[in-house]
């Protein structure tokens, strides 16, 4: 699977570009420094799918994030995404200060809900995930150190944003480990208006 939904059609991004540490209490839970720039960095197109894994060498930790689709070189259509991570491996690497792409770039390491046109302001979109019908993770652009627009411009200038590109905001507080038979549930608000919603059973 290397596509998305988009109103009942089929995307195909070039690239998968993701923000790490976009939020204060996410960084704190972690452990990490506060960056001094946008941290960025990319999952390939492989890394889609549409089934979620509990264990790839490792247990495998979950992070629910605001994800936008690329159209124009402007945000044209929002979902929810989990950022699937090694998180042991990833320590792994950043104390050994090597590139993270083995922990965060695998196969399965990101699913999407079904892509849903943008509203005319994106200042109050927010996501929730729920694990087991027990909300474990809240929050949106209000919380972000990099707001959407600001991501937007700061990509703009050392990359090229192709039609179809995806763009993954970071992650707030409440990550965790995955567990085989987690049921999870996330869902894109604008406001207290639910935009789209995607559902995974972990195997």
């Amino acid at each position: 699977m290397t596509s998305v939904d988009f109103d009942g059609f089929k995307q195909t991004p070039s690239k998968i570009i993701c923000i790490g540490r976009n939020y204060v209490e996410h960084i704190e839970e972690l452990g990490n420094e506060m960056p001094e720039e946008m941290v960025v960095f990319n999952k390939p197109v492989s890394a889609i799918s549409d089934e979620l894994s509990s264990f790839r060498d490792e247990p495998l930790h979950y992070e629910g994030e605001i994800c936008f689709l690329i159209r124009g070189g402007k945000y044209s259509a929002v979902a929810f995404g989990l950022d699937i991570t090694k998180r042991a491996l990833q320590s792994r690497l950043r104390n050994q200060g090597l590139p993270w792409e083995r922990a965060k770039a695998f196969d399965g390491a990101a699913l999407f809900s079904r892509f849903v046109a943008i509203p005319k302001s994106i200042d109050n979109l927010k996501l929730k995930l729920d694990v087991n019908q027990q909300t474990r993770q809240c929050g949106g652009v209000d919380l972000m150190i990099y707001k959407p627009e600001k991501i937007l411009r700061e990509l703009n200038r050392f990359i090229t944003l192709d039609d179809g590109d995806i763009v993954m905001t970071g992650t707030p507080k409440g990550v965790g480990q995955i567990n085989a038979n987690d049921l999870f549930c996330g869902t894109i608000y604008n406001g207290e208006e639910s935009l789209t919603t995607g559902s995974w059973r972990a195997s």
